[in-house]
């Protein structure tokens, strides 16, 4: 499971750092890719990038202003183009679908796949055996939410040694054992699988933010994730600016962190008023009141290892 960042900035592009787009890429998990915002440019930032529009499997979007929404037509042309033949579940506030139908209508684009429009409000809205999706509305100038990613537990560990040790060699019995399947033996013993397998292994927590005001909204969403994305459109100097427009400062993004119990923070939705010096001024901030933050570019990766650890990697 690993965080992508297509697109950093905020309110426009500048030569440093696109509008915001972010990619969960799931290769392991789905062979798949989710992205999370659309902002202008986003499929030009996809050719620079690991993915393949072909394999993105779910759009998320937070709100409906320009930076986070511009890009969408041009990439599901996009993706049909590169060979997009799945559906494409595209998930969003009131007004979403009338957005995506209208532009696709007057641009006469016509797409070889399917596009199912799920327009949300607060709570669940997506959930297989592998992952459940919930939203929350934050506080911002229009209809903004953030989404909760949350992995479902994996079984535990098999204890190969204590079954080689009942005299149990390797084969189909292991896997039946560690897929939770009680077992009887040819013999007459019944081994249970929860006597050869550890607890199970928790999954991994991701809770993505729209724009937003510091709000209760941001911790009943957060609480205990490994990982919250969090935008930190000003520094903590310009703090009632960033509160007159309905954002927030990289020490409001701090606080939240640490109020809702997150491992790590990354800040990311930064204005182009600051450069390279103040920008990492704004990550010393929030690391005095969060010590585990980081601060995202564009294409930069963040694997999330199930230990709530971060690996960072530049652009591949």
């Amino acid at each position: 499971m690993e965080l992508y960042f297509l697109g950093t900035g905020a309110g426009m592009p500048s030569t440093r750092r696109n509008v915001t787009s972010i990619s969960l890429r799931l290769n392991q998990e789905r062979g798949t890719f989710w992205m999370i915002d659309c902002g202008e440019g986003t499929q030009q930032q996809v050719l620079s990038s690991p993915l393949k529009p072909s394999q993105l499997e779910k759009l998320f979007i937070t709100h409906l202003h320009g930076d986070h929404l511009f890009g969408l037509p041009g990439l599901l042309g996009s993706r049909a183009f590169q060979g997009g033949q799945t559906p494409l579940a595209i998930y969003g506030p009131s007004g979403l679908r009338e957005f995506v139908e209208t532009s696709l209508r007057i641009s006469e684009t016509h797409l070889p796949y399917e596009v199912h429009v799920h327009e949300i409000d607060e709570g669940p809205i997506f959930e297989d055996d592998q992952f459940v999706v919930t939203c929350q509305k934050l506080a911002h100038g229009v209809p903004s939410y953030g989404y909760r990613i949350e992995e479902r537990a994996a079984p535990g560990r098999l204890d190969q040694a204590k079954l080689e040790a009942a005299g149990i060699a390797p084969g189909p019995i292991y896997g039946q054992l560690k897929a939770g399947v009680d077992v009887t033996l040819t013999d007459g013993r019944v081994l249970r699988a929860k006597a050869y397998l550890s607890s199970p292994i928790p999954g991994r927590k991701i809770v993505i933010l729209g724009d937003t005001t510091p709000c209760p909204g941001i911790t009943a969403l957060a609480i205990g994730a490994d990982v919250l994305v969090h935008e930190a459109t000003y520094a903590s100097a310009d703090q009632a600016k960033a509160h007159a427009h309905h954002h927030s400062t990289s020490v409001d993004a701090a606080s939240a962190a640490r109020e809702s119990g997150v491992k790590a923070l990354i800040l990311t939705h930064v204005s182009a008023r600051y450069d390279e010096s103040a920008l990492s001024a704004m990550v010393d901030e929030a690391q005095v009141i969060f010590p585990n933050t980081f601060l995202a570019a564009d294409h930069t990766s963040m694997s999330i290892l199930r230990t709530g650890e971060i690996k960072v990697a530049a652009r591949e």
